[in-house]
């Protein structure tokens, strides 16, 4: 359990309580989490941050009416910048999209730029929206993260309890360049404690992390509760604090929940992610 799941910050949240559907447009459902909620904990502040990165959010229920009342269809592409003082709930961004559904819009572009706006508000930074028409994805590859994947190890495990400590040690020996994978990456909900699947691609250079150590603590997320993008900050910080590569990135990409998934990446370097589908999204 995280130290701040009972912060204030979090108590006018609408997720995990009962809420009313609205099809007609309102800005004022989308909800805010400051993301120095997870960082103060970690040691980071806004002006020093060790990564950059973004939130890659994709949108697969959006739709809205044009403006003579025909409804239109869409997938959007979403990413809220690293330095932005909130992350989005999930939740309330659901809410939100639904509030599009009966609201009859001039445009494509004023729909994108209607996102662009609320979103950037609600995050207090920089947030980008693109929206693409069906046909302009039918027909696209399942992707899959490049590297190597660590989950075929023959090894007993009896605790899921979230501990860093697994990686003491983790990092010795020669130095490599390498890109590892794991599909067995699974944390909670922090406030409904409903369980978030995910696949993580660790990218670094630095000495040789022990994969066993990696797997070991990545599996002990297993009953661990934090918001998505909190999880990779603190892969990306636990790593850096114990096995202090040269380089990293780490990019996680979850399943979707109510329409919605949500991709978070961090990186030192000049990392960029590949924003194609995993085959469990």
């Amino acid at each position: 359990m995280s130290s701040y799941d009972n912060h204030q910050a979090l108590a006018g949240l609408t997720l995990g309580k009962t809420t009313d559907y609205r099809d007609t447009y309102d800005a004022s459902l989308l909800q805010g989490v400051p993301r120095s909620l997870n960082r103060d904990p970690l040691g980071l502040t806004a002006g020093n941050l060790p990564f950059q990165g973004a939130d890659i959010w994709t949108l697969y229920e959006l739709s809205w009416l044009n403006a003579k009342g025909l409804p239109q269809v869409a997938v959007g592409h979403v990413e809220l910048d690293y330095a932005s003082v909130n992350l989005v709930e999930s939740k309330s961004f659901k809410l939100y999209l639904n509030s599009f559904n009966q609201t009859r819009f001039a445009s494509w572009d004023e729909v994108r730029e209607t996102l662009q706006r609320d979103l950037s508000a609600c995050a207090q930074g920089n947030v980008s929206v693109a929206l693409y028409r069906i046909d302009e994805l039918e027909g696209q590859p399942i992707a899959h993260f490049h590297g190597t994947c660590i989950d075929d190890q023959d090894i007993e495990i009896e605790n899921y309890t979230f501990d860093a400590a697994w990686l003491t040690g983790a990092a010795s020996g020669k130095v490599v360049e390498e890109t590892l994978v794991s599909h067995l990456l699974k944390s909670n909900c922090l406030i409904t404690h409903q369980p978030d699947w995910g696949s993580v691609q660790i990218q670094y250079r630095g000495p040789k992390i022990d994969r066993e150590k990696l797997l070991r603590y990545l599996v002990s997320f297993r009953h661990h509760n934090e918001f998505h993008e909190q999880c990779v900050e603190r892969i990306f910080t636990d790593i850096q604090r114990f096995c202090h590569p040269e380089k990293l990135s780490v990019y996680a990409r979850y399943t979707r929940r109510g329409g919605l998934d949500i991709n978070p990446w961090r990186t030192n370097t000049d990392f960029i992610p590949a924003t194609g589908r995993l085959v469990r999204q």
